[in-house]
């Protein structure tokens, strides 16, 4: 069988970005000790259904995953190992932020089995770091870049683009400076409005404007640019990684690989020899907790995906990466013909321009396709 992907949902955080939609909340106490015990048995319960498979990566996530005690990450990479046959080079991965508090845990992070860091560095500018609602300023990430990178044998960090009124040339050397300390993978992020945020209701009264069109795009070129200079290619369309610093836990998702998610609002993806079950658990923190003391588990949703449905998430995972996808392995998760899950006039249109290149095989975006491509799937997708 494929190895497993892993992830574990911490959903607490200090503070809310006012840029964020994730699934995280903010509470005055957290009973930690209490939320990793439930975290195990949810992780057990799945481990059961799912039986003994290889495991190639864990990746803890959130929220701020960095505020977890550093025991309890010992003890869900410790459970992962027993109930799965782990890689021997298996990937762990942790999201931190670059706080003076966070920074100071990464060494026992690292000894409860965390070889991997994705720090949230999002900016290296103290103004832009303000008005993003973080809470460190740029001294701190620079400082936490030096920390992670003399712990952890791999390192990965986050930068926003298109905020208010940045320019190229300020955005190249903010850049150069963090991919000079941290040169291994750099996660890229467009600042985008979602609904229900703070952003959302400031940036609908005029308070401020984002760069766009071809403003935005001139940051993005940019960044392809300065990474490749400390050689970090563009493996997917918001990351770029020396070769070999691929993040393997989010290969898993794009190439449309099984994962298992607990916590909080995690969703997960199996393939069995019945189908392809997804799952998702209850959002609301106290909820999900509730549910697995209760019942072992917190799922509220689960399904058997179509074989349609499988070949639309592969196709459109897939075509984010540089690599594209493998026709076959389409044909292979869902169970149908590559012909019978995209539109073939679409298709046809989207090679002409430029957008996509066929071969045989496999089908990629070109770097004008990958631009394009969230206009492109809804329309190329049968």
């Amino acid at each position: 069988m494929e190895p497993l992907a892993l992830y574990i949902h911490w959903p607490f955080c200090a503070s809310k970005c006012p840029y964020c939609d994730f699934n995280s909340h903010v509470r005055d106490g957290v009973d930690a000790a209490r939320h990793g015990r439930a975290l195990r048995r949810e992780l057990a319960h799945e481990a059961a259904r799912t039986g003994r498979r290889p495991l190639a990566s864990i990746f803890f996530g959130g929220g701020t995953p960095s505020l977890m005690p550093p025991e309890v990450v010992a003890d869900l990479v410790a459970d992962a190992r027993a109930l799965f046959d782990a890689a021997p080079d298996i990937e762990v991965t942790l999201e931190a932020n670059p706080t003076s508090v966070e920074i100071a845990k990464l060494r026992a992070f690292a000894q409860a089995g965390v070889n991997r860091a994705s720090l949230g560095v999002q900016a290296l500018d103290t103004e832009a770091l303000r008005f993003l609602g973080r809470q460190h300023d740029a001294g701190e990430a620079i400082a936490a870049l030096e920390a992670a990178r003399a712990i952890f044998p791999r390192l990965s960090f986050d930068m926003i683009y298109a905020r208010p009124g940045q320019g190229e040339a300020a955005w190249r050397a903010e850049l150069r400076r963090a991919l000079a300390l941290a040169a291994d993978h750099l996660s890229l992020y467009q600042l985008t409005i979602e609904p229900g945020t703070k952003f959302s209701t400031l940036f609908g009264r005029g308070e401020f404007t984002l760069p766009e069109g071809d403003a935005a795009a001139a940051l993005y070129a940019a960044t392809a640019e300065e990474a490749g200079a400390f050689g970090l290619a563009a493996y997917e369309v918001s990351n770029y990684a020396r070769p070999g610093a691929e993040s393997r836990h989010n290969l898993q998702y794009w190439r449309y690989g099984d994962y298992l998610g607990i916590g909080a609002g995690a969703h997960q993806r199996v393939l069995e020899p019945a189908g392809m079950r997804a799952a998702r658990r209850h959002r609301a923190p106290e909820e999900w907790l509730a549910r697995v003391e209760r019942d072992g588990h917190a799922v509220v949703e689960e399904e058997w995906l179509t074989p349609r449905d499988r070949a639309r998430e592969a196709l459109l995972m897939g075509l984010r990466l540089a690599e594209g996808v493998e026709l076959a392995r389409i044909e292979a998760r869902s169970g149908l013909a590559f012909d019978d899950c995209i539109d073939a006039a679409t298709l046809r249109d989207c090679v002409e321009a430029g957008y996509l290149e066929q071969s045989p095989g496999r089908l990629r975006a070109t770097g004008e396709g990958l631009i394009r491509l969230d206009a492109l799937l809804p329309r190329l997708v049968a």
